[in-house]
């Protein structure tokens, strides 16, 4: 597995746990509003070794409880249930962060007891995803069935959209809302510009801005929360 990044320590990533958050290469999408996007490509830059990685949360095991895996897109990598196993071996919980474009891994693992929560990126409402998403041809039964089958589960899980003010309007998030109707979680996170986004000229939203839009979601989703940004 090549290791692209590693937080050493978040109490925000995991709801509930102290965790460590690592980061892996490669990504199906190209949002223009990436804030990885030194991770998108094959040649993304190895920041550990895999051995170093599995002698750090040797020696964390007394200090955290659950392992994010992130990226990139994490459902991309051949050895992901392995990388997984390893992990769980040692006593960590795991938490997987995805696009939700490859159900039948989520599924997969899912099934093969592997996961403890889910975190699955929402890029926008259906009409607008693939400009959102960068991927013109992008193929929404793959994102509409990843939603479904989390919503229909048993694996706890949210869904969560990164709200940039020049990508998205309230259009977005009426058709969020009645997509995702009956959904555990769900959270508008503020844009954060940043260097490595992948293109520039893109801002954040306002708090009145982000609260709005919950409100629209809010006759559909119950749990609605703001992320990034002080209240």
């Amino acid at each position: 597995m090549k290791i692209c990044g590693l937080q050493k320590t978040t109490l925000l990533d995991f709801p509930g746990h102290v965790a460590a958050t690592i980061f892996l290469g490669g990504c199906n999408f190209r949002c223009p509003f990436c804030h990885n996007s030194g991770l998108l490509g094959n040649d993304a830059e190895e920041a550990m070794t895999e051995a170093s990685l599995f002698t750090f949360l040797k020696r964390r095991t007394s200090v955290l409880e659950g392992v994010c895996i992130t990226g990139g897109e994490p459902t991309l990598s051949d050895d992901l249930e392995d990388f997984i196993r390893r992990i769980r071996q040692m006593g960590y919980l795991i938490k997987l962060d995805t696009n939700g474009y490859k159900p039948a891994v989520l599924k997969d693992l899912a099934g093969k007891g592997l996961l403890d929560y889910i975190a699955m990126d929402i890029k926008a409402g259906r009409e607008n995803y693939p400009r959102v998403a960068g991927i013109p041809g992008i193929q929404m039964e793959n994102i509409e069935e990843s939603v479904l089958f989390l919503i229909n589960g048993s694996i706890p899980y949210e869904f969560r959209t990164t709200v940039v003010k020049e990508l998205h309007d309230s259009q977005d998030f009426l058709d969020i809302g009645r997509w995702l109707e009956g959904c555990q979680h769900y959270y508008l996170q503020n844009y954060v510009d940043s260097g490595e986004v992948l293109c520039s000229g893109f801002s954040s939203c306002t708090k009145e801005e982000l609260l709005a839009f919950a409100e629209i979601l809010h006759p559909y989703i119950a749990d609605v929360s703001l992320r990034g940004i002080d209240y």
